[in-house]
């Protein structure tokens, strides 16, 4: 295996890891955004105000994008397993 090889799956690994969780991160940022404006708002300070709708958004989230995260999760998996002879070889 050259040096190469192990930068190119680094370099992919991060990049599915961005990809996958990319869009649980920016649904909890548009939510927390929206709870502390409704909260600087209305003067309301609960800490469960913040915490409960984030937590039920990013689930949500989750429900929604799930099978699309596994399904990138698995292509880059069967792509490291395919090419496991190269790699090694």
């Amino acid at each position: 295996m050259t040096p190469e090889m192990v930068i190119a799956i680094a370099e992919r690994a991060i990049w599915v890891i961005l990809v996958v969780s990319g869009p649980l991160l920016l649904v909890a940022l548009v939510t927390g955004l929206a709870v502390s404006i409704f909260q600087a708002t209305t003067s309301i300070q609960e800490q469960t105000l913040a915490f409960v709708p984030k937590i039920v958004a990013v689930l949500v989230a989750l429900i929604f994008f799930g099978p699309w995260m596994i399904s990138q999760m698995i292509n880059y998996v069967s792509d490291i397993l395919d090419n496991l002879t190269r790699y090694i070889g």
